[in-house]
């Protein structure tokens, strides 16, 4: 009873933090409203951080990164890719919806560059600006890259690494840091020689972290996989790297 009494505290505490923090964002793709959120110092001229949610859309994971980045100096905006009233209520759902941008990249790309847009109106130094993401989110951000958006690196977290391999690879000039849980089943390791050969192919700046005994949503605190001595590692390799690239 005691143990559950502090975990709805400090989930209390959180969601309190976050109403405090972040400030949502209404943005539009044609007819298609999107709902994002951006931390409150936006209208500063500072660095900025992209977030891609993982695929259930804007979740807690995202909006703790958000205030976290925003504690060391960084604008983040967490951005909405499903758009008003297709966020999925199940992992079935999620599968459904997140595979549908995984195959047409080009409308995940787009919402991506809509995102960033929002976070540049927010403040956003244009030159000093990375994307990070979250498994599904992961994707996106080596979308960020595939697609030659103009952002200093990328971050994928626990991602979908591959890419269909009709899609050629070219240059990419984006800094690139991939963290992979050693244990992740969704990634197979013809996905993890594809991207190295395509990293290797575009002469990209590219480094790979795995954590070992970890499972795909390793850094999510309400994940059964969750493991937080390699969670918190992967967050300290993450605000090194956007230190390195950002300030």
């Amino acid at each position: 009873m005691t143990k559950s009494i502090l975990v709805g505290a400090a989930l209390l505490a959180s969601a309190t933090l976050f109403s405090q923090q972040l400030k949502p964002v209404t943005y539009q793709d044609g007819t298609q409203k999107l709902n994002g959120l951006v931390t409150s110092n936006a209208g500063k001229k500072l660095p900025g951080v992209l977030i891609l949610p993982a695929w259930k859309g804007i979740d807690d994971e995202a909006k703790t990164a958000a205030a976290d980045l925003e504690k060391q100096g960084y604008i983040a905006f967490v951005a909405d890719i499903y758009g008003e009233g297709n966020i999925p209520a199940d992992n079935n759902a999620a599968a459904k919806t997140a595979g549908y941008y995984k195959k047409n990249y080009e409308a995940y790309q787009k919402r991506i560059m809509l995102a960033l847009e929002q976070l540049k109106k927010n403040g956003a130094i244009p030159d000093r600006i990375a994307v990070i993401g979250y498994c599904f989110g992961g994707t996106g951000a080596l979308e960020s890259a595939r697609g030659k958006m103009p952002v200093a690196g990328v971050v994928s977290i626990h991602g979908s690494i591959g890419k269909d391999q009709a899609r050629p690879n070219g240059p990419i000039s984006t800094k690139i840091l991939v963290e992979n849980p050693a244990d992740d089943q969704s990634v197979t390791p013809e996905d993890y020689n594809n991207l190295i050969k395509e990293m290797n192919d575009g002469n990209a700046d590219w480094q790979i972290i795995t954590y070992a005994h970890s499972k795909h949503t390793f850094t999510d605190p309400k994940s059964p996989d969750y493991n937080p001595v390699m969670a918190k590692r992967a967050w300290n390799h993450t605000l090194m790297f956007l230190k390195e690239i950002l300030k």
